[in-house]
């Protein structure tokens, strides 16, 4: 099986392109607003090795509203368009690898806030949450992830964005997510709500 995976949850667009879970592409680009521009760039040199996809896995979250419904919209489409299937895991899942115990993964939600989930050795055991760091930091457990680097926790830096092959690898352990995680409201208003 051929799995195309997808990531704009964080300020990173990630792709990669497994046969099973061996991987035959990875590519990312760095901006938080450049996901439009770096997703089909990044998926157009995925195909360049020439074999089917099979199925498509997107992060869904949490993340901001457009980076997040740029690849969410971008993996519908191409799924659709090849009619194969379309699966969904927490972009948290995906961050960190080889972590024992309990720890938190945190990436950056903007407005001075991060979104974050607890985990256990590499399961997840919170659903995720947004909140202002300080909150996060008095549970008084290692933060793992962008939110991690952006606030000032002591933590890996290596381990800041989804993976795709980790994301591959919890969708394997059955963490699938079916809706885009969008923990606040959107910035803009209606005219009844201003």
């Amino acid at each position: 099986m051929r799995t195309l995976i997808i990531d704009t949850a964080t300020s990173r667009t990630s792709v990669g392109l497994f046969e099973g879970n061996s991987p035959l592409f990875a590519g990312r680009m760095d901006g938080a607003t450049s996901h439009g521009q770096a997703l089909p760039q990044l998926v157009s040199a995925a195909l360049e090795i020439g074999k089917p996809i099979s199925q498509v896995v997107i992060g869904m979250g949490p993340g901001p509203f457009t980076g997040l419904r740029v690849g969410i919209a971008f993996a519908q489409v191409f799924a659709e368009a090849r009619k194969i299937p379309l699966l969904g895991i927490s972009s948290l899942d995906g961050i960190v690898s080889g972590v024992t115990g309990k720890y938190i993964v945190a990436t950056d939600a903007r407005r001075r806030e991060i979104y974050w989930a607890e985990f256990d050795s590499g399961k997840r055991t919170s659903e995720p949450r947004v909140s202002q760091p300080n909150f996060v930091k008095d549970l008084g457990l290692p933060v793992y992830g962008e939110g991690a680097q952006l606030y000032g926790f002591e933590a890996d830096i290596d381990m800041t964005h989804p993976n795709p092959l980790l994301l591959l690898s919890a969708l394997e352990s059955g963490q699938r997510v079916d809706r885009p995680m969008y923990l606040r409201k959107p910035d803009a208003l209606t005219l009844e709500e201003r």
